[in-house]
């Protein structure tokens, strides 16, 4: 087991990467306030996982709420049903939510323990690929709404964050692709070195070879804590984490959440922002389609859908997190691992992206 810190004072936490990390009460007992437990779950993970987590709170008082399995309902009527057992159960503020389930498992439990009681305890237990490596650690949570992905929710650190690498082994082959989407992003927003090697045992991630995998979420985590740490409320740098993910939510949104999976939708989120900064002269027509051959071996998408009109993948990017006084800022790079922040281009430039890449055209054309 490999454990990392994320430090922000108080509230800085452990994230522990391994194998057999389920039912370990060594790990989870440090970081409970209380001797009530909530375990939240899905339909698809909780038969798979959920005997095996509560083996280890055998000295607590645990209930379960299992919800549905699918981004579509990461909703405030589902959120609802949270805080219906937390309620009729009668859990006092001390309690512990635990989240055992991907990102949209992690997000809803996430945010019912920043706002139960104006805020309790929670662990994170992510058991996808993409929630190992980035939502689990940070503490963003929140819910969708029609108009707009994640537009409702909290800042609200975990206690602790548990990566099972065992979890990985029953992972969907689309999920696990989803979640090297996001591994892909922290090479190509600072970490060229990582961004170099990952070009390299691409396919170890791909045949599930766990030492590449623990390399992977070990480096994605380690560079993800660094930044959330200079910059936790998203206010400078921690948006550069939203590499491609402008674009992405657009999809997501446009296509009906749960159609395309957040990894889908963020990988061909990149390539459109690697293409973007092409036009802008920052990077060479090359470096875009280095970006994209290593996305597609990924078995990731490099296009948006036809599907969505000019306009409305403008609208609907109009109403991203990022967007001050109107102007939507996006998340661009000047090299592979040297992503900015910008506001300053010209929309015709991005009609012109967007345009091209719904199309599926050649990049540079």
């Amino acid at each position: 087991m490999k454990t990392l810190n994320l430090e922000l004072g108080d509230r800085s936490y452990p994230i522990y990467i391994g194998k057999g990390l389920l039912g370990n009460s060594k790990l989870l007992s440090p970081h409970l306030t209380g001797k009530q437990v909530l375990i939240v779950s899905n339909e698809t993970v909780a038969p798979l996982y959920l005997d095996k987590t509560l083996s280890g709170l055998s000295s607590y008082e645990t209930d379960t709420v299992i919800l549905p399995d699918g981004e579509q309902y990461k909703t405030l009527e589902t959120l609802n049903k949270i805080f219906d057992a937390l309620l009729q159960r009668n859990f006092d503020r001390k309690c512990t939510l635990i989240s055992l389930g991907g990102g949209v498992i992690g997000d809803i439990t996430g945010f019912a323990a920043a706002s139960y009681q104006r805020g309790v305890n929670f662990i994170q237990i992510p058991t996808t690929l993409l929630s190992q490596v980035d939502s689990s650690v940070g503490g963003k949570t929140g819910v969708n709404h029609a108009l707009g992905k994640n537009m409702i929710g909290a800042f609200h650190q975990p206690k602790a964050v548990l990566a099972d690498l065992d979890t990985l082994d029953t992972l969907p082959d689309r999920e696990l692709s989803a979640g090297i989407a996001e591994v892909i992003k922290y090479g190509l927003l600072g970490d060229y070195e990582f961004f170099k090697w990952l070009e390299l045992e691409l396919e170890n991630l791909l045949t599930r070879q766990h030492t590449a995998l623990s390399y992977a979420i070990e480096r994605s985590c380690t560079d993800k804590a660094r930044i959330v740490e200079e910059d936790e409320l998203e206010s400078g740098k921690r948006t550069l984490l939203n590499l491609g993910h402008t674009f992405g939510h657009a999809i997501e949104n446009a296509m009906g959440y749960g159609e395309w999976l957040h990894g889908e939708a963020v990988a061909a989120g990149m390539v459109m922002a690697a293409d973007m900064s092409r036009r802008l002269g920052w990077l060479e027509f090359d470096d875009v389609t280095r970006i994209a051959n290593l996305i597609h071996r990924a078995r990731l998408p490099v296009h948006a859908p036809h599907a969505i009109s000019n306009s409305q993948f403008l609208s609907l990017m109009a109403r991203d997190k990022k967007v001050i006084n109107k102007q939507i800022r996006l998340v661009l790079l000047k090299a592979i691992g040297d992503a900015v922040i910008s506001a300053e281009y010209d929309e015709s430039i991005l009609t012109k992206t967007i345009e091209r890449h719904r199309d599926d055209v050649v990049l540079g054309g």
